[in-house]
């Protein structure tokens, strides 16, 4: 084989190789940042949700708080449940974006955080209900299925953190 011919192969070889190595080093590059850009949105899906859920439950402790008296101060307690409702739409909205960015198994958490927050809801509109009506014979009852129901939410909750520092990859 002539030399120059032999040089000509060679580089093109080496041109060949140069080329299949750039193409797999171009496509694990850009697995790797769409597998950070997922996690940064994964990340700031849940913390937003965790977010709305503090924001919310800060707006719940204080209806429970207004309804604790005989005779709670009842615009007082309508005006706490009207935020309350309002920060429970953004949850709503925030467990929306959760569930769309996944996985299933955050997502399946997130439904758990939400069927709690709904039978917590159930207790305190009944709460209201009861304060309205000037009906005081079931506030011993409701009180302490207020306080099981916030234990069951507050688990839930911690779950859902469990569930997304484990997608994230920060179970450290």
């Amino acid at each position: 084989m002539d030399s120059g011919l032999a040089a000509l192969l060679g580089a093109a070889v080496g041109s060949a190789t140069t080329l299949g190595a750039a193409i797999v080093n171009g496509r694990a590059q850009a697995r790797s940042q769409h597998a950070q850009w997922s996690r940064q949105n994964r990340r700031d899906a849940y913390a937003g949700y965790l977010d709305a859920l503090h924001e919310r439950d800060i707006a719940m402790d204080a209806v429970l708080d207004a309804l604790r008296p005989d005779r709670p101060d009842l615009p007082g307690v309508d005006e706490r449940i009207g935020r309350f409702i309002a920060l429970a739409r953004e949850v709503h909205r925030a467990g929306e974006i959760v569930i769309l960015e996944g996985p299933a198994s955050v997502a399946e958490v997130a439904e758990r955080v939400a069927h709690a927050s709904s039978d917590l809801s159930q207790v305190m509109r009944r709460m209201a209900e009861h304060a309205h009506a000037g009906d005081t014979t079931h506030k011993a009852e409701d009180t302490a299925l207020a306080a099981e129901r916030e234990r069951i939410l507050y688990r839930a909750v911690q779950d859902f953190r469990l569930a997304a520092r484990s997608t994230l990859g920060t179970t450290d």
